[in-house]
């Protein structure tokens, strides 16, 4: 096969972990990198023919400040031998896949790869919530102990109702997990999960859950239909003191509702690793040490970035070598089958 026979591969982001994976890679494509660095002059590079022949694209989620959202806009300037888009991350948002599926464009994530790591950090905002610890830590590095007054008492999670919105990989990695704390779990989808994927956890309508929950963690994923799924008038129906826990995406709930919430005392707590519009944190919740708060470190593990890096090095070498993903993102199960 001759170099201008090969298929090529565009690169953005860059490879940490899976080095040895992405260089086996030059035995099948050609690797090639932009030379842009923002949206403008990325657009400019597609049309002026720099990408001719690029069949799939790897990306990660700091490349959008390079491209910003892969939508119709930026499709349209992509050669039309691109055909497969393979994202390394679980949250896809940054990816307009309507647009993708309109022009037979294939989507790829890292679903399960996230799932231990994410749960984890889930657990860690739940328990600081429920204890308080972010008000007690904040005073403590103040030089003020405990804080004159300390903070309100915390819970304990045992005997108390975790409820789950978006019952996927990390949400039922979070169950397994909160339940040996001795939380019972309920949870809501769009529908039913099987018997044998629920492991003991209870179905419940969405308002029951927001009505029941002590502690409700959201694990749903950011599209249209969920952008502010919580908001003010789901906060009016939730049990007075509930404690939120967010591992999803900022937007999946209104900051501004929350901040509300917070000071109405209908919200006693929260855990967020996720922002509505990051790295910018919604300044009430920056001032309400009620409120713990991580940079979106829910999958920052060696670990899990290179479980995420060979999952989605996978998905780009399937797409070169069979013209197939391996973890096409559900939206587009019809488009697979034409694969």
């Amino acid at each position: 096969m001759s170099s201008e026979e090969r298929p090529k591969i565009l690169l953005l982001g860059t490879i940490e972990h899976a080095t040895d994976d992405w260089s086996a890679l030059s035995e099948h494509a050609d690797i090639i990198h932009p030379k842009s660095t923002n949206r403008a002059s990325f657009l400019s590079e597609c049309t002026s023919g720099a990408f001719t022949g690029v069949r799939a694209i790897y990306r990660d989620f700091h490349s959008s400040s390079i491209t910003g959202r892969i939508d119709a806009e930026l499709l349209d300037c992509l050669p039309p031998t691109c055909r497969f888009i393979c994202h390394n991350g679980a949250g896809y948002d940054q990816i307009d896949v309507d647009a993708c599926t309109a022009r037979e464009v294939s989507v790829s994530n890292t679903p399960t790869a996230v799932n231990d790591a994410t749960a984890d950090i889930g657990v860690f905002l739940l328990l600081g919530a429920m204890r308080n610890l972010n008000a007690g830590m904040a005073a403590l590095r103040r030089g003020e102990w405990r804080g004159d007054p300390p903070p309100a008492l915390g819970h304990d999670p045992r005997g108390k109702v975790l409820g789950i919105l978006g019952m996927g990989g990390i949400g039922r990695n979070m169950a397994a997990k909160m339940r040996a704390f001795g939380m019972s779990v309920r949870y809501h989808n769009r529908t039913k999960l099987s018997p044998e994927n629920e492991e003991g956890a209870e179905y419940v309508d969405f308002e029951t859950l927001l009505r029941e929950s002590d502690v409700l963690s959201l694990n749903l994923p950011l599209n249209p239909s969920t952008r502010h799924a919580i908001s003010a008038p789901q906060f009016a129906i939730m049990k007075r003191g509930i404690i939120i826990v967010n591992t999803a995406r900022g937007a999946v709930m209104d900051e501004s509702a929350l901040a509300n919430a917070l000071e109405s005392g209908i919200v006693a707590s929260a855990g967020l690793d996720v922002f509505e519009d990051e790295p910018r944190v919604h300044p009430r919740l920056l001032a309400d040490e009620r409120v713990l708060l991580v940079p979106h470190m829910g999958t920052w593990t060696v670990e899990t970035s290179e479980k995420m890096e060979r999952w989605a090095v996978g998905n780009v070498r399937k797409s070169v070598v069979e013209g197939k993903l391996k973890s096409i993102v559900p939206e587009q199960r019809e488009l697979e089958k034409k694969l």
